[in-house]
């Protein structure tokens, strides 16, 4: 049974509440100033009993950095990428601040605060890193019924991600560029017109790439992290296949000859996986300057070269963002909404061709407001209207 009582310190009397949690232990809560405080509290653990939403005050003194390590470990099915900068984000900027606070002394403004000091210095991509990681360690000591809420979470003032602005090259700077590469003009030629993101090109093999059918399979993703390669599935999580196009039949049968199933298709200069290109690389320089392109070019503005030149060629967003092994057709048209500007203009002026056609160009000429009058009475003089919606 729960019930209250009261007791006598040196700063006067306080009340102690007594009561069962669920699990059917006995607790109190002390340090009450008056009795209807104690009876206000009393009465919120019977009601969170009843609903099954009780949280016992003593589990919310684990402290975050007890979770963190755990909560890590669990975060075993990202990419080494995500995770390398998941570990980063907590070393650098969440266990420093957190580490030694216990989850239930977590405060909602404490965490926006440390969002608004880390935003003035940071970017947006390592301030939104370090709040997930909050979030998450968070989040699992909710679920766990550590906490009743997660006080990172529905945050106002968490940064937006800035738009990278994307360089997107035409067929003809694509050709100088491969021209003036240095012998990767199969490479950038690849690059550029399947969309390939680098790591999916360096983990391509000769067992995976079909000359016959212009087909490279895409299975594995071969990106350097922490000093070395590591080989996994693509971005996604999906296997593909991509086409490329008839002109590169040549060169790619090139690039294949005298080599084993099980070698790479496109290896570094010295054997092994080819590292992720940088743009002060000697080739990069030279196709920057061959083909005229902004200095601020990337080798990622390949994979944006292709999304442009497949957008141009008309081909429809399914096959696109199939092509570059994005998640959602959505995502694609959130990542490269600029290529679509113009194409409520494509689809008014494609109608309107329509239109001629079906009626004939005579038919289809501007067409006239009829005077009012024409249709506001019948021929009797009776008003033509509407129903007032019955």
């Amino acid at each position: 049974m729960a019930s209250i009582e009261h007791y006598e310190t040196k700063k006067g009397r306080r009340y102690r509440v007594r009561y069962v949690k669920p699990d059917r232990k006995h607790t109190d809560r002390r340090g009450f100033k008056t009795k209807r405080e104690a009876q206000i509290f009393l009465n919120t653990v019977e009601v969170s009993k009843l609903e099954g939403t009780y949280i016992d005050p003593t589990q919310g003194k684990v402290t975050v950095g007890e979770l963190a390590e755990p909560w890590r470990a669990r975060q075993s099915h990202l990419k080494i990428t995500t995770s390398t900068g998941l570990e980063q984000a907590l070393r650098i900027h969440v266990l420093p601040v957190w580490q030694n606070v216990r989850v239930a002394d977590v405060k909602r403004t404490a965490v926006a605060d440390w969002v608004a000091a880390m935003s003035k210095t940071r970017s947006p991509t390592v301030v939104l890193r370090a709040h997930g990681a909050l979030l998450g360690i968070l989040g699992d000591a909710m679920r766990d019924r550590l906490i009743p809420v997660n006080p990172a979470a529905d945050l106002d003032n968490l940064p937006k991600r800035r738009r990278t602005e994307h360089i997107y090259m035409t067929h003809e700077q694509v050709a100088k560029f491969a021209e003036g590469s240095n012998g990767r003009d199969c490479l950038v030629y690849t690059a550029c017109y399947t969309g390939l993101r680098w790591g999916e090109m360096a983990g391509s093999t000769i067992a995976r790439t079909d000359t016959g059918r212009r087909r490279l399979r895409i299975v594995e993703n071969a990106v350097y992290v922490k000093g070395k390669h590591h080989v996994q599935t693509p971005k996604t999580h999906e296997l593909r296949e991509v086409e490329y196009p008839a002109f590169l039949d040549d060169l790619m049968a090139d690039q294949v000859e005298g080599k084993g199933p099980d070698d790479l298709l496109f290896p570094a200069p010295r054997g092994g996986f080819l590292r992720h290109a940088r743009s002060r690389e000697r080739w990069f320089k030279r196709g920057k300057e061959s083909a005229g392109v902004p200095a601020s070019i990337t080798p990622h503005d390949f994979r944006h070269t292709a999304a442009s030149l497949a957008v141009q060629s008309g081909a429809n967003v399914k096959a696109i963002q199939r092509m570059l092994g994005h998640a959602s057709a959505a995502m694609t048209l959130d990542t490269y909404a600029d290529l679509w500007d113009e194409d409520l203009t494509v689809v008014a002026e494609a109608l309107n061709r329509a239109r001629e056609m079906k009626l004939g160009q005579k038919q289809c000429r501007g067409i006239r407001k009829a005077p009012r009058s024409a249709i506001s009475r019948g021929s009797r003089g009776n008003f033509i209207g509407v129903s007032n919606g019955t």
